[in-house]
């Protein structure tokens, strides 16, 4: 087997294509030394008690004293989880990320007084504080954004209460990511030749883009499958996830779930149920891509497991990491040399974690520690792997700039622009794929996957969106989320997103099993409102040159100095409007007509 194929152990992966965790620590030892250090600051945290809003130099030490622990405790929080992802079998580095955990809520219970106490300063108050002390300023906007949240915050001994549950609020989560990256085990994928092919998420998804119809039906079902043994665990874990997201809503005094989770970050709950909206207007799109897929398979039944299969008959060509990098960094000329310095700076340097082994989380993502981000692929030769690499180096250097050019009170920008600048970059590479090629079958594959990226982008992640919010509200009903009340709602969605040309069988009715982002609280919209605006934001890069890039990169640099509405109309997208999801569905609909000419023509 080659690089792309096995299944290693870490041991096994070689040290360059790991991640360059001594930047942060130099051992394991070290970074226990800091973590004791941090939990010291648990004597000094209450010695502000009752000062704060009185005394503008004592809130200022306070403030200070804040971001000196966010600055250390991220560094470590991202030593010892970096650490326990690449293989989830390691008990050590499992135990040292619940030990910070378990620090950090011990240190966000002794400073629960703090929001309170900045809440009750009057607004006359505290403009007195900014005169008096001109080192405010440089919190103004975190404090302007965390009184924004005065409704919602109780008095110092619940607020306490509240966080001393943090750690428990997290055990949906944890729990879920040991059964599904540590614990669950898959059967063999066969082949049509009878040959075994281990099965696991970073394979899964090999298998579904196999032309080897045998092999990724064999994959679906051995997975899902698997699913269905543990079917109402799944389901007490989901529901346990919305009973925890209720009860901090109820107790913040919030009229939903899904108003707690956007009001967090300044995006009106309007825009998620506009998203919904949209999408359910152009489904008659999704409908035609579905159809289209089914005739050029040349089948009669279109199966969940053939949405990924290759459409030419040679398959799709292996991509070697080496080459996957060159070619991200060739397309992202458009946006500058001083881009690109810092992209190659990541390549070169081991920001990237790249092959899966054994024990892998799976998936992919970024985590922009301060030294530099961290990205995590289980990169495995796919096209789809070359556009995961771009996307998520759009995260990695989103987090650096925020973090070189932000304090870090304001450097951590919120999550509904945090899919902008990944997405932008995939389209980008999308643009310069298709501008340098001609042949007819490279083409059509090429607009196929761009179909792809809409479908599991835009289309896909609104209905992940729609469950999350459907479920959501089943809680807030007092419903109960048991396995069949999960797997009928999921069904029903899979059958109004895909439409009648695809077969909604049984195997699909159990994937809610197996998304991780149910966890996230409302995360997944914005993977379709990102997408949006990035296809808005390239064609802008690329029509109009250096301008728009030098508003794309005031957008990167921005952290959460302003509302993420404000910062992406600072780059010329407005995200209030239902214009850029409008755009983005044109778009899809125009490659759907290229693409239905080049399989007539």
């Amino acid at each position: 087997m080659d690089e792309m194929n096995k299944i290693r152990e870490r041991c096994e992966i070689p040290v360059e294509d790991t991640w360059a965790t001594e930047d942060m620590f130099a051992s394991d030892e070290v970074w226990e030394e800091e973590l004791a250090k941090l939990a010291t600051v648990k004597d000094v945290i209450p010695t502000y008690a009752g000062l704060l809003g009185k005394d503008p130099q004592k809130l200022l030490e306070y403030l200070q004293q804040e971001e000196e622990l966010e600055v250390k405790g991220s560094l470590l929080a991202n030593y010892c989880m970096r650490k326990a992802d690449v293989d989830t079998r390691d008990a050590k580095y499992q135990a040292m990320t619940g030990k910070f955990m378990s620090t950090i809520v011990m240190l966000n219970a002794t400073a629960s007084f703090s929001t309170p106490e900045i809440m009750a300063i009057p607004d006359d108050v505290l403009e007195g504080f900014y005169a008096a002390c001109p080192g405010l300023e440089r919190y103004r906007r975190y404090l302007t954004s965390a009184r924004r949240l005065k409704p919602h915050i109780l008095s110092a001994e619940e607020e306490k209460l509240l966080a001393s549950a943090g750690e428990m609020s997290r055990a949906p989560d944890d729990i879920f990511g040991m059964l599904n990256d540590a614990d669950m085990t898959y059967p063999d994928a066969i082949d049509a030749d009878g040959k075994a092919h281990p099965l696991s998420h970073s394979t899964f998804i090999a298998c579904q883009m196999s032309p080897d119809r045998e092999l990724r039906k064999s994959a679906y079902e051995n997975l899902y499958h698997t699913y269905r043994n543990f079917k109402n665990t799944s389901a007490a874990i989901l529901n346990a996830q919305g009973k925890q997201l209720k009860f901090f809503a109820d107790a913040r005094k919030y009229p939903s779930t899904l108003d707690a989770a956007l009001n967090r970050t300044e995006v009106p709950t309007s825009v998620y149920l506009n998203l919904i909206e949209a999408v359910h207007k152009n489904l008659d799109k999704m409908h035609r891509y579905v159809r289209l897929r089914k005739k050029m398979l040349g089948l009669s039944e279109l199966h969940f497991y053939d949405v990924y299969a290759p459409l030419l008959a040679d398959g799709e060509k292996r991509i070697p990491f080496a080459e996957a990098k060159q070619t991200v960094y060739d397309s992202l000329a458009p946006l500058g040399e001083e881009y690109r310095k810092i992209l190659k700076e990541g390549f070169d340097n081991r920001w990237i974690d790249v092959y899966p082994n054994a024990g892998k989380r799976s998936g992919a993502y970024s985590a922009g520690a301060s030294v530099h981000p961290y990205v995590l692929l289980n990169y495995n030769g796919t096209l789809d792997n070359q556009f995961t690499l771009a996307h998520e180096m759009g995260h990695a250097l989103h987090s650096y700039l925020s973090n070189k050019t932000q304090n870090p009170m304001d450097a951590d920008y919120v999550i509904f622009v945090a899919e902008v600048a990944s997405t932008c970059n995939e389209a980008l590479l999308m643009e310069h794929l298709l501008a340098n090629t001609t042949d007819k079958k490279e083409r059509a594959q090429l607009i196929n996957h761009f179909l792809e990226q809409f479908k599991g982008t835009l289309f896909r992640q609104t209905m992940f969106a729609e469950f999350e919010l459907n479920i959501g509200r089943m809680i807030g009903e007092g419903k109960t989320l048991t396995a069949d009340v999960l797997c009928a709602e999921y069904r029903r969605l899979n059958e109004m997103y895909f439409g009648p040309d695809m077969v909604v069988d049984d195997e699909i009715a159990m994937e809610w099993a197996r998304i991780p982002h149910f966890f996230y609280n409302y995360y997944v919209f914005q993977y379709a409102t990102g997408y949006s605006a990035a296809i808005a934001l390239s064609r802008k890069i690329l029509s109009e040159g250096e301008s728009a890039v030098a508003d794309y990169l005031g957008f990167l640099s921005g952290g959460c100095s302003k509302s993420p509405i404000d910062l992406l109309k600072g780059a010329g997208v407005d995200m209030t409007s239902p214009e850029p999801v409008d755009q983005a569905l044109q778009l899809f609909g125009e490659l759907l007509d290229e693409m239905e000419a080049l399989v007539e023509g």
